[in-house]
């Protein structure tokens, strides 16, 4: 029967202990999720105050009163702290919920494993977080949150310049790689060098035309040493321009074109030459070049001058855009400048800002008082409604060390201090003031300063509307912004423009056809090359005659008074040939083949000038193509040289022409006589003219035609008298005398009144 019994009794038995299983498991699962519910909640309220007490103890205390809402953090801390309460007492009603279980008595035999498990498991954890939920969280103030979120931040934006560095390695690659595959005679310009070739074409034009376009560009206006030209470099990020140290350096408006590259040069429009910005000896020769053409442009007493400098910089990173730096407004003149040179200025300023799709980038010196600023009624005259003016602060760390109010500062960079609006308002600073800070040293303090200045911490900046970087940035887009909407308007202005010249000209001359630019070019070149071609129907007489012409003008002078004059005293025929000799042998070893080349030239191209006087004297001839021929001539005379060897091989002629005593054909003796009677004769005549011109007129010609002798003239024709008094008594003539004789002439004439000199003596010495 027990047998029996147990036989029967063990499937309830066994049924019991299956369910008893089940619900454990069940148990079990449930425990782990009240674990993980209080864990999160509980857990969570205490990291959180454990995190904002480390913040508290290792960043200073920041109000941000302002820019935080203050009341909804409250409410959510208020609501964290109820949560995390209401999750502990869960947790104490969550363990009575499961202590029926853990008292049942231990299930025997296989399923005994059921129950340690799960009753561990809730004891353990009822254990650990009754702790937690007893202690209470702490208050977390609001200048602890700012601390976080101003921590959070500049570690954003650390991470954003690294990421924008490595950006720009990569770029600087891809741009090298992309000029190396580039294929010979493919135009490889961006899209910023093209725009800035279109301003220095209109800009040219407006100055030829008097007018003015409306293309967008980034005029940078403020007074003098606000710090302009400082900030143009932080964008450029490189010391480009001249320093003078209070004293006015920009006297000329430079316009510097930005744009992406994988080196850092700059380069001027009009030079081949780039400068390396990275090597201080070609910053220092690229500011020496800067300074010199701003001289030159000022030359002639003025003090600034409307003509453009253009530079072009290129560098990785750089944002791509146009500015134009402006000499800085002053309000008074002082010693040494032109009259009207504030007035002038400012004028250029207003050319400028009028453009009505320039950005204007007004920028005023925050150490100095706000009453004292000339640029801002400037700009707020040209742009009241500040659609295209952004406010640029400069030197704030100078006026936070001033002790400057932070509500004033802070009235600047809301717009309510200046009577001025703008788009956007910036402080930046542009480093110590010394002149030997480089760009990088710059940029360091600057983001040193803004995160540690007072002004940032009180809220009176915010990360936005600081340093250059972002400055250059909000100006790079507005600029492309810009020209994005007024390009197109451009285009079409230019293109009625030309429609109404083309309608203007059909009505005007409708008899000839129209030509375009190829065409045009083509008649032009063509008429160039014939009359380039005309040259050739020149005979060899009229080349050699004219040859001979030009060449005994250029060399007679020499000849009579370095050679035949010289030794006309010479008695003996040995002497005279060796002397003769030895003077044509120094003349055609330094003079002759150069001369004689120079007057080649000479005869071609006035040979080159006549051919083109008389073709304007064809029919048919069109004047319009007289400035480009004039360009041409004079540019190929520029380009024109002549052989280099030329001047050793006609040497070694000269001086076998030389060497040759002989007289081959009694024609050459003849021509050889001619010439030199002919050469005297006119050294005779032109000599008789001096004497005229020296001594005065003559008795008859005083008597027939009214005229006299002045006291130079007369002392002259007395020296004279006296040297032939003089030459008459020496016993053989001579070119020279000596000092005795030059004493005894100028007492005879100092007797008779007449003052002389030894210059004048020697003077009418050579004339004898």
């Amino acid at each position: 029967m027990l047998n029996r019994s147990r036989i029967i009794v063990s499937p309830l038995v066994f049924q019991k202990r299956t369910i008893a299983g089940q619900i454990g498991k069940l148990v079990s699962r449930l425990l782990k999720l009240r674990y993980l519910v209080v864990g999160a909640g509980v857990g969570g309220s205490y990291t959180i105050s454990k995190k904002y007490d480390e913040f508290k103890d290792s960043l200073s205390k920041l109000t941000f009163e302002d820019y935080v809402p203050t009341d909804r953090i409250n409410e959510t801390f208020q609501l964290i702290k109820e949560y995390a309460a209401s999750v502990g007492e869960s947790g104490k009603s969550g363990s009575g919920f499961f202590s029926g279980f853990e008292k049942k008595p231990p299930i025997p035999n296989e399923h005994e494993d059921v129950k340690g498990p799960s009753s561990a498991f809730v004891s353990d954890t009822n254990d650990d977080l009754q702790k937690p939920v007893k202690q209470k969280p702490k208050q977390i103030s609001v200048e602890e949150l700012q601390e976080a979120l101003l921590k959070n931040e500049l570690a954003f934006h650390k991470r954003i310049e690294a990421l924008l560095q490595e950006n720009r390695e990569l770029r600087s690659e891809l741009l090298l790689k992309s000029q190396k595959s580039l294929q010979k005679g493919r135009i490889n310009k961006s899209l910023i060098d093209m725009y800035s070739e279109v301003l220095d074409e209109l800009s040219d034009l407006d100055s030829a035309y008097n007018a003015q376009d409306q293309l967008p560009r980034v005029v940078v206006v403020g007074d003098q040493s606000s710090g302009k030209t400082s900030v143009l470099e932080m964008i450029a990020q490189a010391r480009i321009f001249p320093r003078g140290g209070g004293e006015m350096m920009t006297r000329s408006p430079v316009k510097v074109t930005l744009s992406e590259g994988p080196y850092h040069v700059a380069s001027f429009k009009d030079g081949s030459r780039e400068y390396d910005l990275t090597k201080e000896s070609e910053l220092a020769s690229l500011r020496k070049e800067i300074e010199m053409r701003m001289k030159a442009l000022v030359s002639g007493g003025k003090t600034v001058s409307t003509d453009v400098i253009s530079l072009n910089v290129k560098g990785p990173g750089l944002q791509r855009m146009v500015l134009v730096d402006l000499p800085g407004i002053i309000s008074t003149v002082t010693t040494g400048m032109q009259s009207g040179t504030r007035e002038t200025i400012q004028d250029v300023a207003r050319q400028y800002m009028s453009n009505p799709n320039a950005i204007i980038l007004c920028v005023q010196d925050g150490s100095i008082d706000a009453e004292r600023s000339n640029v801002t009624d400037l700009v707020s005259s040209v742009d009241p409604s500040g659609k295209r003016t952004i406010f640029v602060l400069t030197k704030v760390d100078l006026a936070e060390s001033n002790l400057h109010s932070p509500d004033r500062i802070r009235q600047i960079l809301e717009g309510k201090l200046f009577p001025m609006k703008a788009l956007g308002y910036f402080a930046v600073v542009t480093g110590k003031g010394t002149k030997d800070e480089s760009i990088d040293s710059i940029k360091e303090y600057e983001e040193n300063f803004f995160r540690h200045s007072r002004l940032f911490k009180e809220g009176t900046l915010r990360m936005s509307q600081t340093t250059t970087a972002n400055l250059s940035k909000a100006v790079s887009e507005r600029f492309w912004k810009m020209v994005k909407d007024s390009v197109e308007q451009q285009a079409d202005t230019y293109r009625a423009i030309r429609y109404n010249l083309e309608t203007e000209w059909k009505n005007l001359f409708p008899h000839l056809r129209e030509m375009d630019r190829e065409e045009l070019f083509e008649k032009a070149r063509n008429n160039i090359l014939d009359d380039l071609i005309s040259l050739n129907g020149i005979s060899s007489t009229v080349w050699e005659k004219n040859i001979h012409y030009e060449l005994w003008n250029k060399l007679k002078d020499y000849i009579f008074t370095k050679i035949i004059e010289p030794s006309q005293h010479i008695d003996d025929i040995g002497t005279f040939q060796t002397n003769v000799d030895i003077w044509l042998r120094d003349w055609v070893e330094n003079n002759l083949p150069k001369a004689s080349i120079e007057t080649g030239l000479q005869t071609l191209y006035s040979q080159l000038d006549s051919k083109l006087k008389t073709m304007q004297d064809v029919p048919g001839y069109d004047p319009v193509f007289d400035p480009l021929k004039e360009a041409v001539h004079q540019e190929i005379r520029k380009r024109h040289h002549w052989d280099p060897k030329a001047e050793s091989r006609l040497r070694v002629i000269q001086s076998n022409a030389l060497d040759d005593h002989t007289v081959h054909t009694k024609s050459q003796w003849t021509a050889a006589v001619d010439l030199l009677e002919q050469a005297v004769k006119a050294r005779l005549k032109d000599v008789n003219q001096s004497i005229t011109s020296s001594f005065g007129p003559g008795w008859v010609e005083q008597w027939t035609r009214w005229r006299k002798r002045t006291a130079e003239q007369d002392a002259r024709l007395q020296t004279a008298q006296e040297i032939e008094n003089l030459l008459i008594s020496l016993p053989k003539p001579s070119a020279h005398i000596n000092q005795d004789d030059l004493t005894t002439i100028r007492r005879n004439l100092q007797a008779r009144n007449v003052p002389v000199t030894d210059k004048i003596i020697l003077d009418n010495l050579r004339m004898h």
